[in-house]
Parts: structure tokens; C-alpha cells; sequence
């Protein structure tokens, strides 16, 4: 069932999408990327699966704020907790496409290696909690919200350093967002 298509009204600029992947390293005797933010509308780059991009563009842009930087998990988590992906998009494929966007140069992107805690916080829902056992302690630690929220500050200040000197670049010949246009089949 295609979702209702929102008003231009209804849309929040300058929204970035965070995404947890397979770890790599851009170079020898770099850090290992594992976490990539980029601007929604790289969603709407011709190179990413569509329409299932834009149809996540829509539903990431919808009633946020600016510079806000949601987790690909907090789509999942408003999505009843991913029942609902298959009437949005094949996330996976879009996200496969976005890295390879970043990796070819063809978009900006913040690339980060999140250590375990803070990668596993990004990846769970909002209300989700994260729990690691400290061998010093010999005792489990409870991770939550508000834990989570501190990772996505931290890497909101980075964004923000960047983003404040130039805007991210989503690439070119980008698609138009859903509004006035069709939402239905692949």
C-alpha cells in the first residue's frame, strides 16, 4: 500500500540520514568506518534505488527539524518496528547504494568508526536499550536514551563544524521528491 505523499510544507530541509555498515578502511593506517551520515536528499541521487530512495526521503524529511540526524533505526522504529519497510523501500539496497555514493566520491557524507556502544545506541530504536558487560566490574551496564542521544549530539557537533563551512553536497541530477509525483511500483 503506497503511503500518502507529504506537501512541500510538510518537509524539513537540511535532514541527514545515519546508517550503521559493514566496517571498512578508507586507506592503510586509517580507522575503520563503520557509520555514515549523509544528507536526505542523496536519497533522491539517480544511482540509488528508486523509488524506494525517495519514498525514504519522504518519510525522513517529514515533520523534523533542521540539521536534524535521524538513525536509520528510528525509521525502522516509526515504521512498527520494521513491519512496515516493504510499503516504503528495500533499506538495504539503499543504504548498499548510498556507501558506494560515498566511496566513489559522488556525495559528501560525515564517515565515522562509532565504537561498540555507541554504534550499538544507533542502531537500536529510540526507547531501546543496549546492554555490555564490564569485566572490571564483573556487572552488566544499561545503555539508553539518553545515551543515545548524547552519540547523536556528539556526532551532530561534528556535522555541524563541517556542514557550517559548506553545505553537504547530495550530488547531482538528483531526482525530485515524491510531491507530484507518482509513489507506486519499482
Amino acid at each position: 500500500m503506497p503511503q500518502p505523499e507529504s506537501s512541500p510544507a510538510d518537509r524539513t530541509p537540511d535532514v541527514y540520514l545515519l546508517f550503521a555498515h559493514e566496517p571498512y578502511y578508507p586507506g592503510h593506517g586509517t580507522q575503520e568506518i563503520n557509520t555514515t551520515v549523509v544528507a536526505a536528499d542523496s536519497l533522491l541521487h539517480p544511482q540509488v534505488r528508486q523509488p524506494d530512495g525517495a519514498r525514504i526521503h519522504d518519510r525522513l524529511t517529514q515533520g523534523r527539524r533542521p540539521g536534524e540526524i535521524i538513525p536509520l533505526a528510528t525509521l525502522t522504529h516509526e515504521l512498527n518496528g520494521g513491519a512496515d519497510w516493504p510499503t516504503v523501500g528495500d533499506w538495504e539496497s539503499v543504504t548498499t547504494n548510498l556507501l558506494q555514493l560515498v566511496r566513489s566520491g559522488d556525495c559528501d557524507a560525515l564517515s565515522l568508526g562509532l565504537h561498540e556502544i555507541a554504534r550499538a545506541l544507533v542502531c537500536t530504536g529510540p526507547h531501546s536499550h543496549v546492554r555490555a558487560y564490564d569485566a572490571a566490574a564483573d556487572a552488566f551496564v544499561v545503555y539508553g536514551s539518553s545515551e543515545r542521544a548524547a552519540v547523536l549530539d556528539e556526532v551532530g557537533m561534528f556535522l555541524t563544524g563541517i556542514a557550517t563551512e559548506q553545505p553537504f553536497w547530495p550530488g547531482d541530477s538528483l531526482l525530485p521528491p515524491l510531491v507530484g509525483r507518482r509513489a507506486g511500483g519499482r
